[in-house]
């Protein structure tokens, strides 16, 4: 059967599943293979709880028509995706970017819906599934999409891009993740580029931090040799060419700042978000809101009644103490960011817990010595340490393994009245100190 085809079937039933077990009435049940399931075999479970068609790769569980037999369920997904995408007049933001690239695009979706109908990707949904699932819950009435791309190996944003077709791209910035699947700094600056070469492709245009040395490379180097292909933004900026600028006037905790559009007007952002590392954020937001024509009132309006969730950069105030939680993801850059930030801070009785950073390879020996030395640089004392890449470092902090031995430790000690960072990756579950802070 054809895509086409199968968009008519989609036409008809425009609920997707993936999960058998939860499959709305009349939903179209994608049966996708992973590491250790093969979907197929849930495929006639998927239709006795409610889906109208299976979309399955494997002969042998086609039972009647309600099976549709293709070559290769994902790529079908993909192909569908892509296919519909383009059925549409819906105007598609691509974003991906090292750190921020999430919070980024809540905070470009905060903006946009004060004046359009937006679909934006929900959680991190920013995969080979995620984004095709994302596209599929475009309908006529999107005037805008806002659609998260990740990547942990090369050639992962050149696919995504092929799927979502985006009209305007944004690389929040690159930096040390996933080297284990990127190899190096390169490798990483090489995937997010694929973006940048996507757009240009299409001869369309790119937001960009003109602050940032690297994200010009890469766009110099994706074939954007005019400025006038570039959207520019930039913190504290002198140049003419850059649509917005900003400054950052505190973080106390919260950041606020000053943002200025085409240096004619200048306003006040008093966000909900932790650290100095979410100022390019916030500018990304303005830029995009400022190009699509919305008011300044209006961007400052979106932006200051954005909340963080899902534990980035969240301020969490418990009976005993303030928690800055971080605890959604950590690498090398990301890292160095929260601790900086975190040092220069205003507060007192500063406490830190960190977790390992995930996926670094060969790298991880280096990376994890070069975080121990720079709290001792901020002369951070009240510092724990959590992982087996942490314990192996030169340091005098307070070491746990994992993060159970750290709960068995905070049950039995009185922490109070502090100010407490919280940063790992997800893989050390961090999150489950809070209910004990």
């Amino acid at each position: 059967m054809s895509i086409s085809d199968i968009y008519k079937i989609f036409l008809q039933h425009l609920i997707i599943s993936t999960d058998s077990r939860n499959c709305p009435a009349g939903c179209l049940f994608f049966a996708l293979r992973g590491d250790n399931f093969n979907a197929n075999a849930f495929a006639l479970s998927a239709l006795e709880n409610g889906a109208a068609y299976a979309i399955i790769d494997e002969n042998e569980y086609a039972i009647d028509e309600r099976f549709i037999l293709v070559d290769n369920v994902l790529e079908t997904l993909q192909q569908l995706a892509k296919y519909h995408r383009n059925q549409l007049d819906t105007t598609v933001i691509g974003i991906t970017g090292t750190n921020g690239k999430t919070t980024s695009k809540e905070l470009i979706a905060a903006v946009l819906s004060q004046k359009f109908n937006i679909l934006f990707t929900q959680g991190n949904l920013n995969n080979h599934i995620g984004v095709p699932l994302t596209l599929l819950k475009l309908r006529p009435k999107h005037e805008i999409a806002v659609v998260e791309m990740g990547a942990s190996h090369k050639g992962d944003i050149k696919e995504l891009a092929e799927i979502a077709c985006p009209d305007y791209g944004i690389i929040t910035n690159v930096g040390k993740a996933h080297l284990e699947g990127f190899g190096s700094f390169e490798g990483v600056k090489e995937t997010k580029s694929e973006l940048y070469e996507n757009i240009f492709y299409q001869g369309k245009k790119i937001f960009i931090n003109s602050g940032n040395e690297h994200l010009l490379q890469m766009a110099l180097k994706s074939g954007f040799t005019n400025d006038e292909e570039l959207v520019k933004y930039k913190l504290i900026s002198e140049s003419a060419d850059d649509l917005v600028t900003g400054l950052v006037v505190s973080c106390s905790p919260f950041l606020k700042m000053q943002c200025a559009t085409n240096k004619l007007s200048s306003f006040e952002i008093d966000t909900k978000l932790i650290g100095t590392y979410n100022a390019e954020n916030i500018l990304a937001a303005v830029t995009i809101g400022h190009f699509f024509g919305i008011d300044d009132a209006i961007i400052k309006a979106g932006l200051e009644q954005y909340t963080p969730q899902n534990n980035r950069s969240q301020l969490t105030v418990t009976e005993h103490n303030k928690l800055v939680v971080d605890a959604y993801n950590a690498n090398p850059t990301s890292m160095r960011a929260a601790v900086q930030n975190f040092g220069l801070m205003e507060v007192e009785n500063k406490m830190l817990i960190l977790g390992d950073m995930l996926e670094l390879g060969e790298h991880a020996e280096t990376e994890h010595q070069t975080i121990v030395d720079l709290l001792e640089s901020y002369q951070l004392k009240n510092v724990i340490l959590v992982g087996k890449l942490f314990a192996q470092t030169k340091n005098e902090f307070k070491c746990f393994e994992n993060v159970e031995n750290l709960l068995q430790y905070i049950e039995k000690q009185v922490i109070v009245d502090n100010y407490i960072l919280i940063k790992g990756s997800r893989g050390i579950k961090l999150e489950k100190v809070i209910p004990l802070l």
